[in-house]
């Protein structure tokens, strides 16, 4: 197993917008580290706060997998398919960008924030239609087990998306001991801290901490108090 890259919370990229308060794991906009482009084929991990009533306006995106994750309040969609509706705490929403499309996103309320997990993904098949899918994932939850809300094939649980990749949430009591074993070869691990702390492979993260591991073919974990974790498995070669 190769050394693990971890980035602390308070280590990432920040910007306060005033109607935007944004964390970004990986180089966006006015951040850029080099040494933080890409963890294999995962991109952006967005750590959003936006403000009542406020938002992103109409803005392009093409050739990537975009997966939004409300983790507080609701999220206003719309988009140049002729999607438009709320995603709410407890949906994942995922867009395959594509050929390219137009989209905007707004708090859906006025008076109180909503917060949220944007993540990017490279695809693996370029100029594909463009797509989306939004689900609740109340009816996957396990409590104190892992859970899959993605995957590479859309007849699976969860959303799909164009790349071979699968996402697994758990949210953990204290104590609990469990492992995560990858689907795929060569492939990457990446696991996001959304509350609470938890030790992987006797590394201790706590909240917005984030590891990744390559050379692997499981990981080990336990939390070490009550947590919501987010666990994405992705290739490190790029096509």
């Amino acid at each position: 197993m190769m050394r693990p890259i971890i980035h602390k919370a308070q280590s990432r990229g920040h910007a306060n917008h005033g109607w935007l308060n944004t964390y970004h794991t990986f180089s966006f906009a006015g951040y850029y580290d080099p040494e933080r482009i890409h963890f294999g084929a995962l991109r952006v991990l967005n750590d959003d706060t936006i403000a009542g009533g406020e938002g992103f306006g109409t803005h392009p995106h093409d050739n990537m997998e975009i997966i939004t994750i409300p983790l507080y309040g609701d999220l206003k969609h719309k988009d140049s398919m002729g999607n438009e509706g709320v995603i709410k705490s407890g949906d994942v929403q995922v867009m395959s960008a594509g050929t390219g499309i137009q989209h905007s996103e707004f708090n859906a309320n006025s008076d109180k924030e909503v917060k949220l997990l944007q993540i990017w993904i490279f695809s693996n098949k370029k100029n594909v239609e463009p797509r989306y899918d939004q689900i609740s994932l109340k009816a996957l939850e396990k409590e104190n087990e892992l859970f899959q809300i993605l995957s590479p094939d859309k007849n699976d649980q969860g959303v799909w998306i164009h790349q071979d990749a699968w996402f697994h949430m758990g949210n953990l009591k204290s104590g609990w001991e469990g492992e995560y074993t990858l689907k795929g070869k060569n492939h990457g691990i990446y696991l996001f801290v959304i509350e609470g702390s938890v030790s992987v492979e006797k590394n201790l993260l706590n909240y917005r901490d984030g590891i990744g591991f390559t050379g692997i073919k499981k990981i080990n974990m336990t939390a070490t108090e009550e947590a919501k974790i987010l666990i994405m498995e992705i290739p490190m070669q790029i096509n």
